[in-house]
């Protein structure tokens, strides 16, 4: 079986540069934070090719699609896995992916929350496999989030020592 990285790269798919924050925003809290054989990620958006926050922004029902949250909800994956093999060397380390939760900003009536967050679950599963890629999962909307963003994704997963 390949290697995710391997894998993303079957796929097509590049990860960006790790996460670089605007000067002057200040979040006192890592983005990765590896606990024992678990690590904890937290809430992502979007990143670009060179690292920078990169929305999306705004209500999803209103400014953006389903399917434009979804296709932007498969690119914080990679921002999450970007950020994931940062913290931890190689992706392979992934034991399991344990839980992913979404919060997608919604307009007024929106229902598709679960269509957005599945952008997300589906790189996962494709780049680690069933077994391993396979989580619980809740996909909720929200009436906001900070800077506007479309949708922010956390997780946490299972490391193997090596």
């Amino acid at each position: 079986m390949p290697t995710p990285e391997q894998r993303l790269t079957e796929l097509g798919l590049v990860l960006p540069a790790p996460i670089s924050l605007p000067p002057g925003l200040h979040l006192p809290f890592t983005f990765v934070n590896v606990r024992g054989d678990r690590a904890f990620i937290s809430g992502h958006p979007k990143q670009s090719a060179a690292g920078a926050i990169d929305g999306p922004y705004g209500k999803v029902g209103d400014v953006l699609t389903t399917d434009q949250a979804q296709l932007a909800a498969r690119d914080v994956a990679l921002s999450v896995l970007a950020n994931l093999k940062r913290e931890i060397g190689e992706l392979s380390r992934v034991a399991g992916w344990l839980r992913v939760f979404g919060m997608v900003n919604s307009a007024p009536g929106y229902d598709q929350q679960h269509i957005v967050i599945n952008g997300f679950s589906d790189l996962i599963i494709d780049v680690f496999g069933p077994e391993i890629g396979r989580h619980a999962r809740s996909a909720i909307g929200v009436a906001g989030l900070p800077l506007d963003f479309a949708m922010e994704i956390e997780a946490e997963v299972l490391l193997s020592g090596s």
